[in-house]
């Protein structure tokens, strides 16, 4: 069988990562309070470049290392390398091709601090979380997801170097609304495909703890994360725009996580999963316009 460009771009996993890859360039935009100078926009472009090959190559590398759950799963099992449309050897290769460019490219044309934080990134989630933490314990997606929370900082300090204690907190706060946003959004898919996910063996909250404490924890997730998102305004970092886009995207994801409570078919726990990347999408592009676009209009 031949191998194409299609299948070594879906080891990358596209959508997830431009999901990832999106958060980041955010994080660039509210990292600079103005238009940014040639040299940030250097970094910026160039940053947005090497995180978006670390990210697909830790993509490349997940599936390189969950091939055998891959093939047991019906949402996994059309990958390539399942299918035997690439080798593990190509995958491998393909892989360390992208995070050796990528470290190149943040070392050499951004900064060091960004290929720190972003190589730590890979390691987190295609290592720790994928060989040990996914198969280790029911709470796999809420300590792994501290990985893939990471893009709004690597994508500030990017910009930035991370050179004062604001960048840090206001970094840090991006990073939070992640890392509580993804249990939610995660469980929402892993109780539609909790079958799956009992078939490979691996240790998902609905299959060790059951459907109904799953969705309880889905709200009460949602409920930390609707405050969560009130903080970047309470420190004074948006506005009443981004209140005011929040508040609805909030009531919204509020909604769906009581309605998970006793949903009215299978299909809905979907329906949630698919709201919750358009929720981080737009909550994102909210205080995006807030900060960067708005005073501009």
């Amino acid at each position: 069988m031949k191998t194409t460009w299609r299948d070594y771009w879906d080891l990358t996993k596209p959508k997830v990562v431009a999901l990832i890859v999106f958060t980041a360039l955010v994080g660039m935009f509210l990292a600079v309070p103005a238009v940014p100078t040639t040299a940030q926009a250097v970094s910026g472009v160039l940053g947005f470049l090497g995180i978006w090959l670390a990210a697909s190559a830790a993509a490349a590398i997940n599936q390189l290392l969950d091939a055998r759950i891959d093939a047991q799963m019906a949402r996994t099992s059309w990958r390539p390398l399942v299918v035997g449309k690439v080798s593990p050897r190509q995958v491998l290769v393909f892989a360390g091709a992208l995070t050796a460019l990528s470290m190149t490219i943040l070392v050499l044309w951004v900064n060091v601090i960004t290929a720190v934080l972003t190589f730590a990134s890979l390691i987190g989630y295609a290592v720790i979380y994928t060989v040990y933490l996914k198969r280790a314990t029911s709470q796999n997606i809420v300590i792994g997801g501290l990985a893939g929370a990471t893009p709004p900082l690597l994508g500030w300090a990017a910009v930035t170097g991370m050179q004062g204690s604001s960048d840090w907190a206001y970094a840090s706060l991006l990073v939070l609304i992640i890392f509580i946003w993804t249990p939610p959004h995660f469980w929402a898919l892993a109780i539609f495909r909790r079958a799956d996910y009992a078939k490979a063996d691996v240790p998902m909250l609905p299959v060790t703890h059951g459907v109904p404490h799953t969705r309880k924890q889905i709200l009460a997730y949602s409920v930390v994360l609707a405050v969560v998102t009130l903080l970047p305004v309470a420190i004074g970092m948006s506005g009443m725009f981004y209140l005011g886009g929040a508040a609805v995207l909030n009531i919204v994801f509020l909604w769906y996580a009581w309605k998970m409570q006793n949903p009215p078919d299978e299909m809905f726990n979907m329906k949630m999963f698919g709201y919750s990347i358009v929720y981080l999408m737009a909550l994102f592009a909210f205080l995006l316009v807030d900060h960067w676009l708005l005073p501009w209009l």
